[in-house]
């Protein structure tokens, strides 16, 4: 499953603040509970790359993730490239 780290600006308060979801979706103010805020930027976070030891691994969000990404390793490189080149290609 898709997974995102958006990022909010409050119209009323001006606060700023992150959270993790399955889209880009619309979030309440932490600090003064204004709703609907939509996010003003969003990281894919569905494919990460790890650094464990002297490899490079990728993880993916499965279609069975619903509240948190509950990461699978899909596959590691030696290099932090072949990695990157791996998750370009999964998009």
């Amino acid at each position: 499953m898709a997974w995102f780290r958006n990022h909010y600006r409050c119209d009323r308060c001006d606060g700023k603040w992150a959270d993790e979801w399955s889209s880009m979706c619309d979030d309440d103010c932490p600090a003064c509970g204004a709703r609907h805020m939509s996010p003003c930027g969003s990281e894919d976070l569905t494919n990460v790359i790890d650094k464990r030891e002297h490899l490079f691994i990728v993880l993916q969000s499965p279609a069975s993730a619903e509240e948190a990404p509950d990461y699978e390793l899909v596959a590691s490189f030696p290099t932090l490239n072949l990695a990157k080149a791996y998750v370009r290609a999964l998009i």
